[in-house]
This record gives C-alpha cells, structure tokens and sequence, in this order.
C-alpha cells in the first residue's frame, strides 16, 4: 500500500481532504470492486423514521429561531448508535442510506418554512395539498438538477472544497465502524461540545451570543456610532470553523465585518438627519438599533452579492454544466461511459433522469394551473421562473455548501420572490392571488435549492465512504416523500397550536422577512434595488480582485454572530496545524482537530433536536431575565474562550503514529 493510500486513524485514506496529484487516485473504505450491504429493510425504514421524526422537529425549531439544524449529523450518530446496538457488521453502507434518507427532513424544512408561513400571516388561504405539493415537486427538481453535478462537485474538485458538513458526519460514520481512538475522540468531544450547547439552550445558563454592549464604551459606540461586535458562543458553529479553515473562514469574516463595522455606521451617519423613512422602514435610521439597520438595509447588499456572485459562477461553470450535459445526451442516446460500469461512479441513468425532468415539469406546471393560479399563461410563467432559476441556482447552493456548509438559500428565494412578484405583476397578477402564486413559486424554489444543496453533502460522504451513488439518489426520491407530507402536516398544526403573529406566536424570521418584502411588491410599491445593484457591483469588484464573492456575500447576508465563531475555529485550525516544522505531526493534530470540531458539530446538532422537543412538550428552563443579561454574556464569553482552549490543547495531542 503507498503512502497517500494508507488510512488515516484507521478510516479514511490519507489523501481525502487533500487535492490529488497527477494520477493520483482517491480510494474510499469500501473498496468499488466488492459490493456491500446498502439498501435493505433496516436502512431504509430507519431512514424513513427518521426523516419524520426530523421533519418535526427542525420545522418546530426553524419557525422557532429561524435556523433550521442539519439533521446529517445526528442522524449519522443515531445510526452508528443503531447498529452498535445490534452487534451489527459491516453496516457503513446501511449507514450511508439511512443518513441520506433521514437528512432530507432539513432540506425539505428548509424550503418549507421560509416561504409557506407567509401565506398565513398575510392571512391568505393556504391546504395540505398545495404545501405539500410546493415542497414535494421542489424537492424532485432539486434531485434530478443536481445529479448530473455530482460527478463535477464530489470527484473532479477533490481536497478543493472543505464540506464541512459532509466532513463532519463522514467522520462520525467512519469512527462507529472503525472504533478504537478515532471513535473514543468524537465521543469525549461530542459530549463536551452536546452539553455545552444544551447547557445554553434547555437552561439557559449563560447567553447564546456575546456583544460589546455588555461594556458602557461598546453600549456608548452601539448607541452613538451603531458600532457593535457580536460573537454566537455555540461549539457546533466553532467544530465548522476548525473544517472550514482560515482561508474560507477569514473571507466571510471581513464580509461580515463590512457590513458591521462599515455599511451599518455609515447608514446610521448618513441617516442621522433624515426625517423621513427610507425606504419600507417603518422607523427613523436614527432609531434604529445596529441590527435593525442591517435587516432593513445592509442585508439587502449581501442579498445582490449573492445573487451577482451566483450569476458569476454560473458563467465560470459554463464548461461544467456543457460538459454535465454532453454526457447526458451521450448517455440517453446509448454511449455508456466507462465511470457508468464502476460501482462507486454509477449514476441513476440519463434517461431516467431526463423522464423524471419531464414528468416533474408536467406536473408543477398542472399543480399551478389548478391548484394555484387557475389560468393557463399565468401557470406557464410561474413553470418557467421555477425552471430557470432553480437550475441556474443549483451548483451555486451546492458550492455553497461545499465551501462553508450553509446554504444561502433563504437569501435567494427572496430574490425569486422579487423577481417572481415583478414578472407576476407585469402580466397582470396582483394582489390576493399574486401573493399567494409568488409564494407558492418561492416555495418550490426554495425547496429545489436547499434540496439541491443538502443532497451535494450526501452524495460527499457518500463518494469519501464508497457508497453506490444510484442507491442514495434512487431513495432520495422516497424520503422526500414523507419529509414533504410531514412538513405540510406540522405547519398547519403549528399555525393552529401557536400561530406565526401576534403574542407567544413562533417568529417565522424568515416567512415574515418573504410577507413584508412581498406585500409592498404585489401593491406596486418599489423594492429596494439600488441597495441589490449595489452588491451586485460589489460583488464583481470582489471577482476582479481575486476574492471569492459568493464567500464573501454570505458573510455580508448572513447574522454577523454566526460568522465571528466561524474566524475563530478557522484561527485555530490554522494555529494547532503551523506549530511544528514537521509536516507529519501537524497532519495528525490537523486530523485530531477535525475529529473534535465534528464531534462539537454532532454533539451541538443532537442536543439542539433534544432541547427543541423538550421546549416543544413544554419543558422550558431558561430563566429569560438572566440569560438576557450582562453577567450571563460576560459568563458565555468566559466559557467559549475555555471551549477553544481545550480545542487547541487536544488537537495539539495529535500524534504522528495515529496516522
């Protein structure tokens, strides 16, 4: 065996996070000349069990915080768990199907809760049915756009893209079957990293983000200069740091900070003598607080960087999506690849998957004629929108989360929604049922890119374990099934249980963001496009100097406490894998500090579903008044300077003949 083949901590190959050198070949732990067990009634009732379960359950948290959990990794746990359980042998590619299978829940949640709730909250009429069917069609586009891709994002970019996500539940698959230190690693980490974070959640015994405003200087710069630091102290955001990197981590870092530390003052400087409201605002910019001026303004220029940096990418994948295409056409006319024999490279055929394209459109296009907009121009627009934004987007959503494991996606259905709402409004459709359509179109393509995006993990882990990438398409499809009735189901009886307005009501961020957005758009009032130009501009420069844009945008888009954390895992990954001269030693502790940022991830993901059901059954501990408070922000701040401490001192334990 040579050197870059030999199994690292007795699991993956040596050469799995790194690019591969001229004729080098990646050789995952199941080898492609054996088959194995995968798709069985074990894998695939499990999976359908869990992707119920976690339907539920990252619905509720969703409209609850407005952050849907990957279900990946506790699913992963949940399995491994299962099958240890049993005594079971040999189960890794049961294992890789009962993930695929159970993680369609937070895709699906995804695309489900950022746009169906508007339609209660505008309070328009809204069934099953048409929840069920935006979700369920979304989901199939987002399968069938993808395919074509996986060969492109898991194989030709090997070691180029850092999947975090995918990292991090490969390792807990790898550590249930191989056993030994790897698992004993993940284990210790995951229980520190699941306690911390439930600690935070279910008790609420220090704050869950750290401001500078605990300081009467930071209090003094947030009031008079809209200046403020936010940190979000969770350990599973530091674990996806350290799998990041510095490198993807600083970039969306200094988009975050340009928001923070740049727009927001000078929004609050220019705004100082305004007396009117700009734009929809409902208040004066010199009453805003630093967050209110980034959802009111700042964020609407990391949504037109998004979407520019998407649009470049779609240009610079040009070659890819011909290529992906040629062999397509190649295949459906009968010119089988040679990769199509090779059972780790074997797709679900082209021409099935051009007959499922087929299919799907036919039946979106008929779910919007009767089901939504009951008029036959009006339902072929609504097709076409659907169809060209969701494969324009799809290898955007999918790089996405291969660079930092969070899918923009809520930012992009949003510009669905407001391109939708003005092609809607140009022929004719507003009001009532221009809401409604947009919503719907939102919601299908909202549903087909955060499916699109998710669905690239799987087939990640699925490539670095060796499972048979048809399997894991194939029931894909079934997953997606009872995720979507789930979902549809748990939304109404949330809005019946706790509604989406109004006092003890769930927040719906993200649905109410879509409601405020769309009711002004479908009245003809105007959208805020010089801020969209604006970051679409940005965005460009950003590519003329060499920056990755998309990176960048999304640390502009996204809450700037999710990002710091980020940084910091990223500051140490670069530290604990620099100290030494010896470039063995620093692959060890590089590969110990992954084992422990997955088992943070793991352990934060699986006690965030537990605290979530306890608070759903009425269990609810957090003392409100102290986690809101100074000492418990000083207190969470002391605790995740401790966290990263450990993080550093155990990764360092990294030793050369655990390689």
């Amino acid at each position: 065996m040579s050197n870059h083949e030999r199994p690292t901590n007795g699991g993956l190959p040596e050469n799995a996070y790194t690019e591969l050198k001229p004729g080098e070949e990646y050789k995952p732990i199941m080898s492609p000349a054996h088959v194995y067990p995968e798709v069985n009634f074990r894998s695939v009732f499990t999976g359908l069990i869990m992707a119920m379960l976690f339907s539920a359950a990252a619905a509720y948290l969703g409209l609850k915080i407005g952050q849907v959990f990957e279900a990946a990794i506790p699913i992963a746990i949940i399995a491994v768990g299962l099958g240890a359980l049993t005594k079971r042998k040999n189960a890794l590619g049961e294992n890789v199907i009962i993930q695929s299978i159970g993680a369609t829940s937070g895709t699906i949640v995804a695309g489900a809760i950022f746009t169906i709730p508007a339609l209660y909250i505008l309070n328009l009429e809204v069934d099953f049915l048409q929840v069920f069917m935006a979700s369920l069609l979304g989901g199939f586009l987002g399968i069938l756009f993808l395919i074509p891709f996986r060969k492109y994002f898991v194989s030709e970019m090997h070691g180029q893209f850092p999947f975090p996500e995918a990292t991090a539940t490969t390792e807990v698959l790898v550590a249930g079957e191989k056993g030994g230190n790897q698992a004993f690693v993940l284990v210790i980490s995951g229980l520190i990293g699941g306690f911390y974070d439930f600690f935070v959640a279910a008790f609420g015994w220090w704050s869950e983000v750290f401001t500078t405003k605990v300081f009467a200087a930071g209090q003094y710069l947030a009031d008079q200069t809209k200046l403020v630091f936010r940190l979000n102290v969770s350990s599973a955001v530091l674990g996806l740091g350290f799998i990041v990197g510095l490198k993807y981590s600083a970039i969306i870092a200094a988009g975050s900070f340009l928001s923070w530390f740049v727009l927001i003052p000078a929004v609050a400087y220019v705004g100082q003598g305004l007396t009117t409201n700009l734009g929809t605002a409902t208040l004066l910019i010199k009453d805003m607080s630093p967050e209110q001026i980034f959802s009111n303004y700042v964020r609407h220029i990391g949504i037109g960087g998004i979407a520019m940096a998407g649009f470049i990418g779609i240009i610079r994948s040009s070659g890819i999506i011909k290529k992906s295409f040629t062999l397509a056409v190649k295949e459906i006319f009968g010119k089988k690849t040679e990769e199509s024999a090779i059972r780790t490279q074997r797709d679900i055929s082209m021409k099935i998957i051009a007959i499922g394209i087929v299919l799907s459109v036919i039946a979106i296009f008929l779910f919007f004629l009767f089901g939504v907009v009951s008029n036959l121009f009006h339902a072929f627009i609504g097709l076409i929108i659907v169809l060209i934004i969701s494969f324009l987007f799809t290898t955007v959503a999918a790089t996405a989360i291969a660079i930092v494991g969070t899918n923009p996606v809520s930012g992009m259905t949003l510009m669905t929604l407001i391109l939708s709402s003005v092609v809607l409004v140009s022929v004719g459709l507003t009001g009532a049922p221009g809401m409604v359509s947009a919503l719907i179109i939102g919601g299908v393509v909202c549903t087909a890119l955060s499916q699109a995006g998710g669905f690239i993990t799987d087939l990640k882990i699925g490539y670095w374990l060796g499972s048979t990438p048809m399997k894991q398409e194939s029931w894909k499809f079934v997953g997606t099934v009872v995720s979507s009735a789930t979902v549809a189901w748990i939304i109404m009886i949330l809005n019946d249980t706790y509604g989406f307005t109004g006092d003890g009501a769930l927040v719906a961020p993200q649905a109410n963001a879509m409601a405020a957005v769309i009711q002004p758009l479908m009245s003809n009032q105007p959208a805020p496009w010089l801020l969209y130009i604006g970051g679409a501009c940005l965005a460009l420069i950003l590519t003329m100097i060499k920056v990755p844009a998309l990176a960048f945008a999304l640390g502009m888009y996204l809450p700037m406490e999710l990002n710091t954390p980020l940084l910091v895992g990223g500051l140490i990954a670069h530290f604990v894998t620099t100290r030494s001269k010896d470039e063995k030693l620093n692959s060890a502790r590089r590969e110990r500090g992954t084992l422990i940022a997955s088992g943070f991830i793991a352990g934060g993901a699986l006690m965030g579903v537990i605290s979530a059901v306890l608070r759903y059954a009425g269990f609810n501990w957090v003392n409100a008044e102290w986690q809101e408070s100074h000492s418990a922000e000083i207190l969470a701040l002391i605790m995740f300077a401790l966290l990263s401490v450990y993080m550093i001192w155990d990764s360092l334990r990294g030793k050369k003949e655990e390689l």
